[in-house]
């Protein structure tokens, strides 16, 4: 309650002030002239009610506008004193003594409706720097506004000017505000309750029987029961904790490896002192060189492979017709140009391909002179496309958090305002920290990576002979582009969440297709070196992708001719590449006269496969994983028409997705049936992978806001903090999926291992 006078806003041009006692029921009595300046003392009782008329003629260039300041000795609450500015165009009363209902930390219950907005006075105790105004409702409509607003006259608690001052929010069951004591000088605020007269803003919508006199009684009847809570937010303390938190948990990661590496050198150097070491450690070098017995029609032994190749560039390595094996490092080659030297390859290749069963040596042929000059391009690519994406990405959320700060409107940015903790500028510092673990992790990676290709580079060096002619051919690009894509994600992540809406969560999808798309492209590539995108194409492909993605955010809500167009792409790309790799890259279109020879093509391939070997295919796993992918596919080609789901973005990542795990699961269960073994490292690579995935998903399905909704609708799923206070849930489900990319980076790392002690010409390709 305030003392027993209070200022009120300035009257405009001509306008009467009057003091009316409690009991009274209007202005009486003759009107006085005022003069600006004076002081004007008087008595107000039942019967006198004194008037005073003020005149103001406003020129060009003066502020029309001036202030009223009233006091009364009187402090009685039952009988107060009412006073009343009439103006032109407006009416403005208040009373003294004027009468403030403080909000404590108790839940405080009340009743406001369109005509009966409510605002209460909260004042800062001396130990607290920022609180949580809580606010609930059991009813969801009348749409209501919740604001806060700086101790200045007017308040404003009416429909069309509650967004003038403050921050605010919509609000059906549910609201949440933070409040800091930096932003109000005065250590205290308005909390301003107002009930909207339609519920358009709250995704409601006025019944249809609402017409004429009914509208009137309709109105009557919105209100609205409401319970504010104001709680003391986290203290400085608290983030501190979070940030140590953050970093520890992943920095142990790092630890981990050390100890790791440093267990696998021990061990590296007691076999080498011992005179016993094998290939599969990986140091890149060997006690002795073993004879290699040639076992296909060009003998020798077959060089390391380019992963990121063309298929057009192939060379035949043997003692023959090339260098000695070893004769160049494949590692360290640098990207010239695509040329061949032996174009005679292709006809090879065609031949080879007509053998039911394939291995290794049979697809790697290629002489080491030219090898691996298009894999560091895939790394390079990424780091341009990282850049010139990541920055205007930027700088599009900085203007988005702007106009949050500067306008108050916090129905703009889609948070869960009951775990949101602002730091400086940033409304939600922790949806921006849990994002730290994809660039350490993403960086640890890359360490990973490095050593690998540093162990394999001192070994191509000396020529040893099992890094030349043993197991998969060791390339390395792809998985440099796959830490930096993991990295990435985590900077565009935490763009996303500096203010996550509906037009900018694509942001957050963009290199998760990239971390899907090169993770297949490198398990492909593992077993089929021959075939190979170049950086190029693999890029144009996902940017293709986002295109769609761009354009399913544009035109996928409602418009069914977008679905229509973009599931038979789908199917027909499902088709296309199912065909490519069924025929391992050898399947080509075209006809020998005209356009119509693609089709005699087509039905000779139909007629040829699917009626005289209908029985039984020629290469029978392939076939049941492309049965099952399409299956899949299809699946989503039909639901995508059916639903039209509004998040685009997640329906083209969940199909990456699908793919990826069909793929990887048959790759595992090929690679088990063709007699091979997973080592431990692999092995717990792939237990931690689906165990941390499944709890991540967890999470990740606990929808926390959505910006599918209304803002209002969206926060009626807000929930508190889970962990130390400070992260909910979609932070814990950054932190497990990164530590799940991660594991799943390693699975693809070192799945093939065991395969390092056993020769490129009994290694079968699937």
């Amino acid at each position: 309650m305030a003392s027993g006078g209070a200022p009120a806003p300035g009257a405009l041009l001509c306008a009467l002030l009057w003091a009316v006692a409690a009991a009274g029921d209007g202005p009486g009595g003759s009107h006085l002239p005022g003069a600006f300046g004076h002081v004007y003392r008087g008595t107000v009782n039942i019967n006198a009610e004194p008037v005073y008329a003020f005149a103001y003629s406003s020129e060009p260039g003066q502020v029309d506008a001036v202030r009223v300041y009233v006091n009364s000795s009187s402090e009685n609450l039952q009988y107060p004193v009412l006073f009343v500015v009439r103006q032109q165009k407006g009416v403005l009363s208040w009373q003294v003594p004027l009468i403030f209902r403080g909000l404590t930390n108790k839940a405080f219950n009340f009743t406001a409706s369109p005509s009966q907005p409510q605002y209460f006075l909260y004042k800062f105790p001396q130990d607290v720097d920022s609180v949580i105004i809580k606010v609930v409702s059991d009813a969801v409509y009348p749409c209501s506004v919740v604001s806060v607003q700086d101790i200045v006259c007017p308040v404003y608690d009416l429909d069309h000017n509650v967004e003038f001052n403050g921050v605010y929010q919509s609000m059906t069951k549910q609201a949440a505000i933070t409040v800091q004591r930096k932003d109000f000088p005065g250590e205290q605020f308005f909390v301003v309750f107002v009930i909207k007269p339609e519920d358009y803003a709250c995704g409601g919508s006025v019944p249809s029987s609402i017409h004429g006199n009914v509208n009137r009684t309709w109105n009557l009847q919105r209100t609205k029961n409401l319970q504010v809570t104001i709680v003391p937010s986290i203290k400085k303390s608290v983030y501190v904790q979070a940030m140590f938190f953050s970093f520890l948990s992943f920095l142990s990661f790092y630890l981990g490896s050390v100890v790791v590496a440093f267990v696998h050198y021990i061990r590296v150097r007691r076999k080498a002192s011992a005179g016993r070491l094998s290939p599969e450690d990986g140091s890149g070098i060997m006690a002795s060189s073993h004879p290699i017995t040639a076992s296909t029609p060009e003998g020798s032994s077959y060089g390391a492979i380019d992963e990121s190749s063309s298929s057009g560039g192939h060379q035949l390595s043997s003692p023959e017709r090339g260098p000695p094996a070893g004769s160049d490092t494949d590692s360290s080659v640098e990207e010239e140009s695509d040329f061949d030297t032996m174009p005679e390859i292709e006809s090879d290749k065609n031949v080879i391909r007509t053998k039911v069963f394939l291995y290794l040596s049979d697809l790697s042929r290629k002489d080491r002179r030219i090898v691996s000059k298009k894999y560091k391009i895939y790394f390079w690519n990424i780091i341009t496309i990282a850049v010139f994406y990541a920055l205007p990405v930027i700088q599009l959320v900085i203007t988005y958090q702007t106009v949050v700060n500067v306008t108050g409107n916090q129905d703009i940015c889609y948070y869960n305002f009951l775990c949101a903790h602002p730091l400086g500028v940033l409304s939600a510092f922790n949806n921006i920290l849990s994002n730290v673990g994809h660039m350490l992790l993403g960086f640890l990676f890359l360490l990973i990576v490095l050593r690998r290709d540093i162990l394999h580079r001192r070994a191509m060096e000396i020529k040893d002979v099992y890094t030349l002619d043993y197991g998969i051919p060791k390339h390395f690009g792809l998985f440099y582009a796959m830490g930096i894509a993991l990295m990435m994600e985590g900077v565009l992540s935490a763009c996303y969440h500096v203010c996550p809406n509906y037009s900018n969560f694509q942001f957050d999808t963009s290199f998760m297709y990239m971390i899907a798309g090169l993770c297949m492209l490198k398990l492909y590539q593992t077993r089929h070196p021959d075939i190979n995108a170049s950086a190029y194409s693999a890029y144009a492909s996902f940017a293709v992708v986002i295109c769609l993605a761009v354009l399913g955010v544009v035109f996928g809500k409602n418009d069914m001719w977008f679905w229509v167009i973009f599931s038979m792409i789908h199917v027909l790309a499902s088709l296309a590449l199912s065909t490519q790799i069924y025929y391992m890259g050898r399947f080509k279109i075209d006809g020998p006269d005209s356009d119509l020879g693609i089709f005699r093509r087509a039905a000779m391939v139909l007629y040829t496969d699917c009626i005289q070997q209908c029985s039984r295919p020629m290469y029978m796993d392939r076939m049941v994983l492309l049965i099952v992918g399409n299956l899949v596919n299809w699946s989503f080609a039909i639901f995508g028409l059916l639903y039209r789901p509004r998040d685009f973005a997640s329906y083209i990542l969940g199909i990456f997705i699908c793919n990826l795990l069909l793929y990887l699961a048959f790759y595992i269960i090929m690679k088990l049936r063709s007699s091979e073994k997973l080592l431990p490292i692999p092995m717990f690579c792939i237990v931690a992978t689906a165990v941390v995935w499944a709890a991540a998903l967890y999470f990740f399905f606990q929808n926390l806001s959505s910006w599918e909704e209304t803002p209002a609708e969206s926060r009626e799923k807000n929930r508190p903090c889970i962990l130390l206070g400070f992260f909910d849930d979609h932070d814990v489900w950054h932190f497990l999926s990164a530590a799940a990319l991660f594991f799943s980076f390693l699975v693809l790392l070192t799945l093939d291992d065991d395969l390092d002690v056993v020769r490129r010409d009994k290694i079968p390709v699937f």
